[in-house]
């Protein structure tokens, strides 16, 4: 048995190096294995390559992941399963696995997956998130589950009035600490985990390790098994990327002209503040072009309906901020705009990861201004290469697929002039 056993995992490293990995490959129970078929998954991403035969041999894991990247998928899937076989042996009471997240909008997105890839099986999950009545999730909770995912507030709202009991979790995840931290939720995490058995497996997730995220995982994980795929600076093969030199003035004018293109399906647009959001949306909407914003501002329920609607393209433009965009994830989404380039380099490949995933090819157009110039400057260097430069007066014959053959952009120069479109 042993060398059997032995045998599966040289076998799985050989297909891991040569790029043949499939779901199969990854001993998966029949139930989830028909799942990932109806989705038409086939190939699992590296981070799920890796995770997943680790968390399943039952070690905590340290995974340096971006948004993108399948991370989801890779605690989901081996979570389900060992509760599931666990279940045939034993039948045990209360929440097993707990998932925390920064924002509603991703808890929304993974519990929609623990559904996807429940399918067959008699696991039950709710999620629990602020800004809506607590009265559908606390009737959740009081039917029972086995899994819950949740935000920290709400959580730590539901636990002080005896909703939840942490005392039976066999399971652990953090997903996107960085963005956790980011918002303040340190105190929250840190009440939680007191709650939580120490007697439990963790996975710990985070696009970034600066200190203070390395010291919380050293405080939480067990002889952890590090996973590191996506770097930061790699935005996915499959995402065209190109630039507008624009004016600020002139951007409201440009977006509509670009968007006059009907091969732009789909398209989420990207701005650096919740105003800015809003006014993109009435300007869009006063030009008949259907969109919607979705930022911190928005009521849960007007967050949910845009979301909702975006996904089934009924609103063709979303307009969002970066913090509100966590959790978006849209089936063959075509194009990402950067109405306005992001301060930070790395929220640019953050915000273009958005597109270009599962294989399907993907655009991202970014309106530079002359006083984001430093900003443009700051994302050629984290990519090691300018971005395409394409011509403000005329919407641009983009390729599918790939960077394509275009004249760099030259960072050092300016050339703005203003247009009529």
């Amino acid at each position: 048995m042993a060398t059997k056993a032995v045998s599966q995992w040289l076998q799985n490293i050989y297909l891991i190096q040569n790029n043949f990995m499939t779901f199969e490959n990854l001993n998966l129970i029949e139930p989830i294995s028909q799942a990932l078929k109806t989705k038409g998954y086939v190939n699992p991403t590296p981070i799920q390559e890796k995770a997943i035969p680790q968390i399943l041999q039952g070690h905590d894991v340290f995974g340096c992941a971006q948004t993108g990247t399948g991370k989801t998928a890779a605690f989901a899937l081996p979570i389900l399963q060992m509760l599931h076989e666990r279940s045939l042996k034993e039948k045990k009471q209360g929440i097993k696995a707990l998932i925390l997240a920064p924002t509603r909008e991703l808890a929304i997105q993974i519990d929609e997956s623990f559904t996807d890839y429940g399918k067959g099986l008699s696991i039950n999950h709710t999620v629990i998130f602020g800004g809506v009545s607590q009265h559908n999730q606390t009737n959740a909770l009081r039917r029972g589950v086995d899994i819950v995912i949740a935000t920290p507030g709400r959580l730590l709202d539901l636990m002080h009035q005896g909703h939840v009991k942490l005392n039976n979790i066999e399971f652990f995840v953090l997903d996107e600490v960085d963005r956790m931290l980011d918002m303040g939720f340190i105190n929250d995490i840190k009440k939680i985990i007191a709650k939580i058995p120490a007697k439990r497996q963790t996975i710990f997730l985070s696009a970034t390790i600066p200190g203070e995220i390395r010291k919380l995982a050293d405080s939480l994980l067990q002889n952890p098994v590090k996973v590191e795929v996506a770097a930061v600076s790699a935005p996915a093969e499959m995402v065209t990327q190109a630039v507008y030199y624009v004016e600020k003035a002139d951007k409201r004018a440009l977006l509509q002209q670009v968007l006059k293109d009907e091969e732009i399906d789909h398209a989420l647009v990207f701005t650096r503040t919740k105003h800015g959001a809003d006014k993109v949306v009435k300007d869009l909407n006063k030009n008949g072009i259907r969109a919607e914003a979705i930022h911190g501002n928005k009521s849960q329920n007007a967050r949910q309906k845009a979301l909702i609607g975006f996904k089934n393209r009924t609103i063709r433009i979303l307009v969002a901020t970066d913090i509100a965009s966590r959790g978006i994830d849209v089936d063959k989404l075509t194009h990402v705009i950067n109405y306005e380039l992001p301060e930070v380099p790395e929220t640019y490949v953050h915000r273009i990861g958005r597109t270009g995933r599962a294989g399907e090819a993907g655009t991202a157009l970014s309106f530079c201004a002359s006083e984001e110039m430093d900003y443009l400057r700051d994302i050629n260097k984290l990519l090691k290469k300018n971005i395409a430069l394409v011509s403000t007066h005329s919407t641009p014959t983009i390729s599918k697929g790939g960077s394509g053959n275009r004249p760099a952009a030259n960072s050092g120069k300016k050339f703005f002039r203003r247009r009529s479109y």
